[in-house]
């Protein structure tokens, strides 16, 4: 494959709402979220959870000198890498963040500052001097960060807005559906157009359809609708994604095995791992 042909995902962290590290989260993993698509040579990021600061180390190692950061949204759980993305401290390095679910009244870079700032961080978001570019846009609009390569964006049902992302790369789609609320019985038209016909799509799973009535209006979907919306739009392989920090690996094993009897070829989101479309 040449590099014009990359295309693949891997997942640095896949919990939701707060890290769990520990003995019994070490299959699954217990970062919160963080996930690397290579796409034609080109390295995109979507959020910058705990996985990112290994992400980052990795980078360096191999040399790569850009990047770019896709935000779901804002809070903590998929930024609070973001201080620790070593790539980011480099003048040399090139990241861009993007955002598309703040109002008029924030940007990406008023809130990042924010968070990095008295008395929540000692050190000023300006210390990232390889952090070139904050752009906001608005969810619904169609990005063209690199030649070759598409980002279809659409907005999300989640407390305090959200964007889903679509990635086209050469007659290829990836995915990523991250943090969404459902309503039960009326699929999300929405995210049906977006994930329609995609290789890859990982989706919020937080939940169960059991326990999702105790959890409305918290923004999060269940393993069982994103099975549904996969199967509707004809998506090859769903990964459930924003893993509850409470369910250990053994828990999730047994997640896994309904998700694949349900849907054959779905799978449960583990760090480290690479996928292929």
């Amino acid at each position: 494959m040449t590099s014009s042909d990359e295309f693949s995902v891997r997942f640095w962290g896949v919990r939701g709402s707060i890290a769990c590290p520990g003995p019994e989260t070490v299959r699954y993993g217990g970062n919160t979220p963080c996930v690397e698509i290579r796409c034609g040579g080109r390295v995109l990021m979507f959020d910058a959870g705990t996985g990112a600061r290994e992400m980052g180390d990795r980078l360096i190692d191999e040399g790569i000198s850009e990047a770019d950061l896709f935000l779901s949204h804002t809070h903590i759980d998929h930024i609070n890498g973001f201080p620790f993305f070593s790539f980011a401290f480099n003048p040399q390095n090139r990241l861009r963040v993007w955002a598309g679910h703040l109002n008029s009244e924030l940007t990406v870079e008023s809130v990042l500052r924010s968070f990095m700032s008295a008395p929540l961080f000692p050190v000023p978001v300006d210390i990232l001097k390889g952090c070139v570019a904050l752009t906001d846009f608005t969810a619904g609009e169609t990005l063209s960060p690199h030649q070759g390569t598409t980002i279809k964006t659409a907005p999300l049902n989640h407390p305090n807005g959200a964007t889903g992302y679509r990635v086209e790369h050469g007659g290829k789609v990836i995915c990523y559906v991250t943090d969404t609320e459902h309503v039960p019985g009326k699929p999300d038209q929405i995210i049906l157009q977006l994930i329609d016909g995609a290789d890859i799509v990982i989706y919020d799973a937080t939940y169960s359809d059991e326990e999702f009535p105790q959890y409305q209006g918290w923004g999060h979907s269940t393993w069982q609708e994103c099975l549904r919306l996969c199967r509707e739009a004809g998506v090859k392989m769903p990964v459930i994604y924003h893993h509850l920090p409470g369910r250990n690996d053994d828990v999730l094993d047994t997640v896994a095995e309904a998700v694949e009897r349900e849907f054959p070829g779905a799978i449960l989101a583990r760090e480290g791992v690479t996928l292929t479309p």
